[in-house]
């Protein structure tokens, strides 16, 4: 029997025959939220990115859904509460994009403190701005890691690398295993005030919406930097403004966005900011790791076989 599943938003290819001859893999990248609604019916699963919106009337409207694929870590696009309602499983791929994340975190980081894409532009326009340039060191400075999952601890071990002291809040991770990868685990506030540099790897919920507020950046070190290739809403936007603009923040690396694309932001466009368009996740190899890992955990899904990465 072959499973039909839809796709809303592509997928790498996929190269292991056993696994493609289960499956009817059923393309439809862009597909509008009311085609969507239209079609959903038809499919016994749905694999998505973080574009298209599985919403109550999807899973209402999906009368032989039975399981949904979410191509990477974040499933805030997906109702988990109108899914488990409508019993039907929600998965994730959360490892296969960890190294890309990571690594994109680190060049992020030297970015900011280095000033490359300053130098770069400047370069470019004919302009030679080495005594403007003046950084700093990651060397010895103190990173603080919010969120030690597959990711924040994939940071904290390349950081480490650099002689980065690293110091990690996370209100599940048991304190022995940070310790045991090196870096120390710390409350949020003691986090707050000693980390130079804060990086953030955990989701988009309501207990994490506006994480990094005007209180919370009141309670950091003067000139501390902000690392954000986790998810647009952790950060308030306008508090980070605001605390950049007062030179509380002395600059901030944004991968993610409250909304994108952000369009005429202020924020976006501050000259304290380095900026990139949500690209975390996009290497040839992430993308090929995604793809097989979520079509192979939909299909055990379906086969009722035990899963790996069920979120709901």
């Amino acid at each position: 029997m072959q499973w039909k599943i839809l796709l809303t938003d592509g997928l790498a290819a996929i190269s292991d025959e056993a696994l493609l001859a289960k499956v009817d893999l059923v393309d439809k990248k862009g597909i509008s939220a009311e085609e969507l609604l239209e079609v959903i019916g038809d499919y016994d699963a749905l694999i998505v990115r973080s574009r298209t919106k599985v919403t109550e009337a999807v899973f209402a409207a999906g009368k032989n859904l039975k399981i949904v694929g979410r191509m990477g870590v974040g499933v805030d696009n997906i109702d988990l509460q109108a899914a488990k309602a409508h019993g039907v499983a929600v998965v994730n791929a959360p490892v296969a994009t960890t190294v890309s994340v990571a690594e994109l975190t680190l060049g992020l980081m030297l970015s900011l403190i280095r000033g490359i894409p300053k130098a770069d532009a400047g370069l470019k326009a004919g302009q030679w701005l080495k005594k403007e340039l003046v950084g700093t060191e990651l060397y010895q400075k103190t990173l603080g890691v919010i969120g030690y999952g597959h990711i924040g601890e994939a940071v904290a071990k390349r950081a480490l690398a650099f002689d980065l002291k690293v110091i990690a809040y996370d209100p599940v991770r048991p304190a022995a295993e940070v310790q045991a990868s090196g870096a120390s685990p710390v409350d949020l506030d003691t986090l707050l005030a000693q980390a130079d540099l804060i990086t953030l790897h955990i989701p988009h919920t309501p207990a994490s919406h506006y994480l990094l507020n005007a209180k919370a950046f009141a309670k950091m070190k003067p000139g501390v930097r902000i690392i954000c290739a986790a998810r647009g809403g952790v950060i308030e936007e306008a508090a980070l403004l605001d605390a950049l603009n007062s030179g509380k923040v002395a600059g901030a690396a944004l991968d993610v966005y409250e909304t994108e694309p952000p369009g005429d932001s202020p924020l976006a466009k501050h000259p304290l900011v380095v900026g990139t368009p949500h690209i975390g996740a996009q290497t040839a190899e992430a993308q090929l790791r995604a793809g097989y890992d979520i079509v192979s955990e939909v299909v055990a899904g379906l086969d009722k076989k035990p899963l790996r990465w069920r979120v709901a």
